[in-house]
């Protein structure tokens, strides 16, 4: 069904932006807009590329829950999607996941690919520092920055409203595993659990 959304909004280049909110370490929510960097292989784990200093990261390493806003403005549909994210960076111990980080690299843009060698995020910018925003993009071809990760949302609740017919539903799953906690140990590629899904209509 997502599929189905993403095609039918592939002319919108914001149809890729999406909220993402995970959890303080006061328990408040924190929200912000990310990039829908693609799925997993040929699993239905969502991608996105943040930055290993960033506050997310910290947040996810001490509560793993997100949830997920996403607004399709042509076809008038919201997601809202529950789950639990991992993170990938270049310590990461499965090959096929830090090979899923490096193409994610290859495929930035100079422009992303320059804030990952910026000073570190959220902190006073400082005059001393002006020159490192301007430093050449770092290389596509090359090994991802230190800093890179990737992002990966295995989701478990999916709110789906339809505007256009004011219709809603929700897919709920009892598995919540996280992909870094069912990481095999021969460094396969994780594997897709055999989820079972549940449909309920509920109202509006």
């Amino acid at each position: 069904m997502l599929q189905k959304s993403l095609a039918l909004n592939s002319s919108l280049p914001q149809a890729k932006y999406l909220q993402l909110a995970t959890v303080r370490p006061d328990g408040r929510p924190a929200n912000r807009t990310v990039v829908f960097r693609g799925f997993l292989y040929d699993t239905d784990h969502l991608t996105i590329v943040t930055d290993r200093r960033s506050c997310k990261v910290s947040e996810l390493a001490a509560n793993p829950h997100v949830e997920v806003c996403w607004y399709f403005p042509s076809s008038r549909e919201q997601y809202r999607l529950s789950g639990s994210m991992a993170i990938v960076s270049k310590d990461d111990s499965n090959q096929q996941l830090l090979q899923a980080r490096q193409e994610a690299w290859a495929r930035m843009s100079d422009a992303g690919r320059s804030q990952f060698v910026w000073p570190q995020p959220g902190q006073p910018r400082m005059p001393a520092d002006e020159d490192l925003f301007l430093q050449p993009a770092p290389d596509s071809a090359g090994s991802a920055a230190p800093d890179f990760c990737l992002g990966v949302v295995q989701v478990t609740e999916v709110d789906h409203v339809d505007l256009y017919t004011n219709q809603r539903r929700i897919f709920s799953s009892q598995l919540a595993a996280v992909v870094a906690a069912g990481t095999p140990s021969n460094g396969d590629a994780p594997s897709q659990p055999a989820l079972r899904w549940e449909t309920r209509n509920v109202n509006p």
